[in-house]
Formats: structure tokens, C-alpha cells, sequence
């Protein structure tokens, strides 16, 4: 009986080599994490699209102030009213023994407004009325529309409700440690809008009138 001598196997067994389905899971899991980072930042960073808005629009608001004070002299205390005779008296008339001196305004726009203020809120004044003449019947939206256009933002806006047929309002114009505000009343051709004070700092409030 010839026996059959063992084969040998000659075969060698190469180095296993990653699995393809190991390097798409870890390709996929670093995706994930370089997404989630990018979002994070578009969110910090940037904020809200409401944000971003605001931000803008008080950039805007500030800017067309410093246009319309660009106008003006440099803040300074405003001169105050001329004194003596309304009007001059004819020759050889003498002024009557018991006319009263008029008397200097202790309070008010005519001495806590310094020059700037007081010559800006004459451009805002002229600007404002003209838009709103044009309103037969202002609603307190039509007017607050009207505001926004000429570029005053809503955060200035304040007591704005309407009385009769009359939309009263305020508007805090105070820059550069101004006191300056505005009392309007819009009623078509009949609409007004006068100078007031604020305080120099702090909520707005208008002297001689509750907001």
C-alpha cells in the first residue's frame, strides 16, 4: 500500500484591509459633525433675520438724523426771544406808564432746546407736516405709516391715538445728549407739529404732556 504524502499549501494569507463599510461610517459621522458646526455658527454670529432688521433700520434712523442736524450750527444755548416794544412807536409817542415788560421764558424749548436741536426740529417739523397734510382722515396707522417713511422708527414713536378727528403723537428725537422731541397733531391741512423737551437721559417722557 503506497501511501499519498500530505499536500503542503503554499497559499499565504495577505494583511486584512479595512472594511469599506467601516470608512463610509466614519466619513458620514464627520459629515454630521462639520454640518452641525456651520449651522451653530450661522446662528450665533448672525442672529435672527429680525435682528439683523432692527439693527439696521436704527443704523438708518441715526443716520437720517445726523443728515438734518448736518444743517445746523454746532449745539450751543438757542438766543432767546427779542425784548423791548412789539412794535416801534410813532415819533413823539411815548409808551404808557402802566405796559408791561415782557418777560423772558424761564422754561421750554426757547431755553432748554441748545441751537442744534432747535434748528433741526424745524427741518423735522416742515418735513413731517408737509407728509401729513396730505392725510384727509389720519388713522393712528396711517400716520405711524407715514412716520416710517420719512424714516422714524417705531421704538420713537409714542402716544400715538387719535381724538376726534385729530391723531396725536410723539416723537423722542433725542441725539448726541440732546433734549429734543416732537408734539404732533395730525388733522389734514390743519395738522401741527411743535418743538418739545425730553429728559436728557432715560425713558421718554414730553414736558407738559403725559405719554
Amino acid at each position: 500500500m503506497t501511501s499519498t504524502p500530505a499536500l503542503t499549501s503554499t497559499d499565504t494569507r495577505s494583511p486584512r484591509r479595512p472594511r469599506p463599510v467601516l470608512a463610509l461610517t466614519v466619513l458620514a459621522a464627520l459629515a454630521l459633525a462639520a454640518c452641525g458646526t456651520e449651522k451653530t455658527s450661522a446662528d450665533g454670529p448672525q442672529g435672527s433675520p429680525a435682528d439683523v432688521a432692527g439693527v439696521q433700520s436704527d443704523a438708518a434712523f441715526t443716520e437720517m438724523l445726523g443728515d438734518i442736524a448736518q444743517q445746523c450750527p454746532a449745539s450751543a444755548a438757542p438766543e432767546g426771544p427779542p425784548s423791548g416794544p412789539a412794535q416801534p412807536l410813532p415819533p413823539g409817542a411815548t409808551a404808557p406808564t402802566d405796559a408791561m415788560e415782557p418777560v423772558a421764558p424761564t422754561a421750554g424749548p426757547e431755553v432748554e432746546l441748545n441751537a442744534r436741536d432747535w434748528c433741526a426740529s424745524n427741518l423735522h417739523e416742515e418735513r413731517i407736516t408737509q407728509a401729513l397734510t396730505d392725510l384727509a382722515d389720519p388713522t393712528p396707522a396711517e400716520v405711524r405709516t407715514v412716520l416710517n417713511d420719512l424714516g422714524y422708527i417705531d421704538e420713537r414713536i409714542h402716544g400715538l391715538e387719535r381724538s376726534g378727528t385729530t391723531t396725536r403723537f410723539f416723537l423722542d428725537l433725542r441725539d448726541q445728549g440732546g433734549r429734543l422731541c416732537l408734539d404732533g397733531s395730525a388733522a389734514g391741512e390743519d395738522t401741527v407739529v411743535d418743538k418739545c423737551v425730553a429728559p436728557a437721559t432715560g425713558p421718554f417722557k414730553a414736558a407738559g404732556r403725559e405719554v
